[in-house]
């Protein structure tokens, strides 16, 4: 068992982040060998914060009508409801990571408008 979403998006996660911690991409490449289609691998080949929110969204969507498809009973239910609360909770920290991006953006902006007040600049 393995949850390819979080692993993928992890992948994705460090290429628009420019991480590269080898051992980590090795470990997530190894757990998604085989199963690099579809969402999984346009989000573990993301190269924007923008790709990674539209790839995870589908595969979040793929995942909800996997247990919806699922018997109460299969050994496997429990264990896939957990990955759809795990992926959704990514989702939110995805969101998160963008609105605070965003944040930082302005604040640069902020500090620009901010050091021309203080020292204008005479053409």
């Amino acid at each position: 068992m393995s949850c390819y979403e979080i692993e993928a998006l992890r992948l994705g996660l460090m290429n628009v982040l420019g991480v590269g911690d080898d051992s980590a991409r090795d470990h997530a490449e190894n757990e998604l060998e085989g199963h690099l289609e579809g969402p999984i691998e346009g989000l573990a080949n993301a190269e924007s914060l923008a790709e990674v929110e539209r790839h995870l969204d589908a595969a979040l969507v793929d995942l909800e009508e996997e247990v919806a498809a699922m018997d109460d009973d299969d050994p496997e239910y429990d264990y896939t409801r957990g990955r759809l609360l795990a992926v959704r909770d990514a989702e939110r920290a995805v969101q998160r990571l963008r609105t605070q991006g965003g944040s930082i953006v302005d604040g640069l902006g902020d500090a620009h408008d901010t050091l021309h007040e203080t020292f204008p600049v005479e053409d």
